[in-house]
């Protein structure tokens, strides 16, 4: 007789469903939650979940799914697990599937297909089948056809492999349906612990290579650490603060690395202030990059808003060696999971601290970076004055900031709107802001919310979404209601793709456009949105709903939604001129031209 213990699961030699076979692998792997729709050409799956302590949580789209294991992934460290139908399912996530790999998210994508026989190769007509493996490919870090039950458990242990090697994305597993509900006999071979087939400890540094990185830094006169969604998928702010105080360095950060650290400790400099950024990256001498490809958001490395490569010396740290060097010459390229390194530079630098006296040094150019960002910021803060109806953008992030718990996870989600959200949210808990930085992808943040809310259900999750975003899954609020997800979802609504427009504006009649604020909706193409009333929306689907144009109203309504315990809509009226106008617009266009400095 085969006895076989995985996790709390003790089994002999009957027969199993195919799909039990991937959820005793999950299982041993601690996922507890898979996104996606039910369909029964997986069956043999879905109902091996229950028996293995293994929850599904259905959207209404399968973009959704993706989206929801992607923010679960990314605001826990953990594995993402999606799943997707043969034909149209698997056609309805791709768009998922691009922004989360693009992203960086850890999912694991587990699609059926047509049986065997019928596909990979097409028949020819079988019903809702397409080369699945082939589309993912290009789009994923693996996307993989399983031809055989007995090849399944070697697949799914690969596939776990390629997941938690290297930089984080999305593998995907196709299984046939006709391997998926089959009736096995369990094989002790199929069902391993993680430890026997990957590795767990992250990947450290070479010891050589972090004293020389501490070598540098300590002798450096104005150290600045650049922070990537790398610090962020190994959950390493401990780390990261530890470092920059050991070294009195200031932070800067990718956009997707907004939630690495507390925005509040001198050394941060974050992203909405756009000058220290720029002025703390260019006039290093040595900077530590941590899993960051430096691409275009960042300038691609390059100055004015970097210095020149032969008087600035870089240190790079990526899992990806294909990363290291590519946009800009390192110094040291080491690849490592920056959160090893950083214990390990950590642990060089306080056996060896930094002088005292250079220590001073660089505690007044932190200082001096500090009142860079108090004048931004006082600049910012003058929006706030504005107590117009419909309200000024502004007050929306900065009364969210007040009302939500400092530990609140906020998704953002939108053009403009994504705009004031930054420039006018304060991290203080890190692992706290999610979005698709990289993507920038409409409507993603309504399936982000409830993923994130599932991985935390004890804490407060709120979603800043523009009504363009938002039209995008509006669905979605039913799938909280029944999945008793109460997120609260605060849309800013301007009727109008109003990033689109602005841009437009500039184009079509730039003279006007700048004096006038605002053209006339017949002067700009297509950038009009007739009114959605998503508070209504959201009553009609069972969540509480409110709307609120008055910013003095803003504070109670944000209230009475969290106070409701269910999931919630507030409808903001925002002013559509001031609304377009948003921060730093001139820095955004930038960023799509190439550096005019040297290379």
């Amino acid at each position: 007789m085969v006895l076989q213990v995985i996790g709390k699961k003790m089994f002999s030699g009957k027969t199993i469903r195919g799909g039990e076979i991937v959820a005793r692998i999950l299982a041993a792997e601690r996922v507890d939650t898979v996104f996606g729709i039910i369909d029964g050409t997986y069956f043999g799956l879905i109902a091996g979940f229950e028996p293995n302590d293994i929850r599904l949580v259905t959207p209404r789209h399968e973009a959704s799914a993706l989206h929801m294991a992607g923010a679960y992934a990314r605001a826990t460290g953990r594995l993402g697990v999606a799943i997707a139908s043969n034909g149209p399912g698997v056609a309805n996530a791709l768009s998922g599937v691009a922004v989360e790999n693009a992203e960086g998210n850890r999912v694991l994508l587990i699609t059926s297909c047509r049986r065997v026989g019928i596909a990979y190769p097409d028949r020819g007509g079988a019903y809702q089948y397409f080369p699945q493996t082939e589309v993912t490919a290009p789009m994923t870090k693996w996307s993989v056809h399983v031809p055989s039950v007995d090849r399944l458990a070697e697949i799914m242990r690969q596939a776990l492999r390629v997941a938690f090697t290297g930089r984080p994305g999305v593998v995907h597993v196709d299984v046939p349906e006709s391997v998926m509900n089959a009736d096995v006999e369990p094989v002790a071979a199929w069902f391993r612990e993680p430890a026997q087939y990957r590795a767990l400890e992250p990947l450290a540094a070479p010891v050589d290579q972090v004293a020389r990185a501490a070598e540098l830094l300590r002798g450096a006169r104005r150290p600045t650490i650049h922070a990537g969604s790398g610090v962020a998928h190994a959950m390493a702010d401990v780390e990261l603060e530890r470092v920059a105080s050991l070294l009195e360095a200031p932070i800067t950060t990718s956009w997707g690395a907004r939630c690495v650290m507390d925005e509040r400790i001198p050394q941060a400099v974050p992203m909405c202030y756009v000058d220290a950024v720029n002025a703390a990256r260019a006039d290093a001498d040595v900077v530590l990059v941590l899993g960051s490809r430096l691409g275009e958001t960042d300038w691609w490395g390059k100055a004015p808003y970097w210095g020149l490569p032969d008087e600035q010396a870089v240190i790079q740290v990526d899992l990806d060696p294909g990363i290291l060097g590519a946009n800009r010459p390192t110094e040291l390229a080491i690849q490592a999971d920056v959160g090893a390194f950083l214990r390990q530079l950590a642990d060089a630098l306080a056996a060896r601290p930094v002088p005292a006296e250079r220590l001073r040094a660089r505690a007044a150019r932190v200082a001096s970076l500090g009142e860079m960002k108090a004048a931004r910021r006082a600049e910012l803060d003058a929006h706030l004055k504005d107590v117009a109806v419909p309200m000024h953008p502004a007050h929306v992030p900065h009364v969210a900031r007040e009302v939500f718990e400092d530990d609140a996870i906020l998704v953002i989600d939108g053009g403009n709107t994504a705009i004031w959200a930054n420039f006018y949210h304060e991290v203080r808990v890190p692992h706290t802001v999610l979005g698709t930085a990289k993507m920038g992808m409409l409507g993603a943040g309504v399936g982000q919310a409830l993923g994130a809310k599932a991985a935390f259900p004890d804490r407060q999750v709120y979603c800043i979404i523009g009504d363009g975003a938002m039209g995008f899954h509006q669905q979605e609020v039913e799938t909280a209601v029944r999945s008793g997800l109460p997120v609260v979802y605060i849309v800013l609504c301007d009727r109008q793709w109003g990033m689109v427009k602005i841009n437009q504006s500039f184009m079509l009649k730039p003279v006007k456009t700048l004096v006038m604020k605002s053209l006339d909706p017949s002067e700009t193409i297509n950038t009009e949105l007739s009114e959605t009333r998503f508070d209504e929306l959201a009553r009609a689907m069972g969540a509480y709903g409110e709307r609120v144009a008055d910013p003095a109203g803003l504070r109670g309504a944000l209230e009475r939604a969290v106070a409701s315990g269910r999931p919630a809509v507030v409808h903001v009226d925002v002013d559509r001129t001031k609304h377009m106008w948003a921060p730093n617009l001139k820095t955004f266009k930038d960023m799509h031209a190439e550096p005019a400095g040297k290379k």
